[in-house]
């Protein structure tokens, strides 16, 4: 009886050990430092199907970015502000063999900065572009110096930030996760919602899904709590029989 009520409280132990390292696992990944792009559909605002580069807009649209840390597209922070087009492009006349977009460009808050950088303040602008030009176009004509990687990932808007592009950000170190929310969130598949291969949010999907899994070190620990539960379990049985 004693051994086991032995065997059963090791192999407890050994579950409790388990459980803690694919939680260690779990929040090594909350999400992305990236620019997001939106589109503003009635009143409120929708996660783009397709990135700045594909999208055409029609005159009148209004579009924004929001650079935040984000786990997906479900997760992502909607640009603040509610200017419409008219408020926006009041300014900007209509001209012939052209169109006008309103963006919104919000630079996110000093909590979803990188390290030693300040964002600015959000602002709109009015691009007056031709016809049949893009968004990124649009973005290009008011909101320059853009930055981007070479999987033409959209890194920054008016210089910001200087530096890194689509970058993870661990639970250790981001302001208001928790380790339930970080393990939560590692263990969610990503999606960004851009099906198309050179838009920027797309490089975030490929960049989370080649680093999300578990580390070599996880697995070997894993193997070596199974391994030790069934020892414990066999010789338990073995001194009965």
């Amino acid at each position: 009886m004693i051994r086991h009520r032995l065997a059963t409280l090791v192999l407890g132990l050994l579950l409790t050990v388990l459980g803690v390292l694919l939680g260690a696992g779990q929040a090594q990944a909350v999400g992305y430092r990236y620019w997001s792009f939106w589109e503003r559909d009635g009143g409120a605002w929708a996660y783009a199907s397709q990135g700045p580069s594909f999208v055409r807009p029609e005159d009148g649209a209004v579009q924004g970015f929001r650079f935040a840390v984000s786990e997906d597209s479900q997760d992502s922070t909607k640009p603040r502000g509610d200017a419409g087009f008219a408020a926006i492009c009041a300014d900007t006349p209509a001209k012939d063999g052209t169109k006008r977009v309103a963006l919104v460009l919000d630079f996110g808050t000093a909590e979803d900065a990188p390290d030693g950088e300040t964002p600015p303040k959000p602002r709109t602008a009015c691009a007056r572009i031709a016809e049949d030009a893009t968004t990124a176009d649009a973005l290009a004509a008011v909101a320059g110096p853009l930055r981007y990687d070479s999987n033409a990932l959209l890194c920054a808007i008016s210089g910001y930030p200087e530096t890194g592009c689509g970058e993870q950000v661990s639970g250790a170190g981001r302001p208001g996760v928790s380790a339930s929310s970080a393990a939560t969130s590692a263990a969610t598949a990503p999606s960004f919602g851009h099906a198309t291969p050179s838009d920027g949010n797309d490089a975030v999907v490929s960049t989370k899904a080649a680093g999300g899994g578990p580390s070599l070190g996880l697995v070997a620990g894993i193997a070596v709590v199974a391994v030790l539960g069934v020892a414990v379990i066999w010789q338990a049985r073995r001194r009965r029989g």
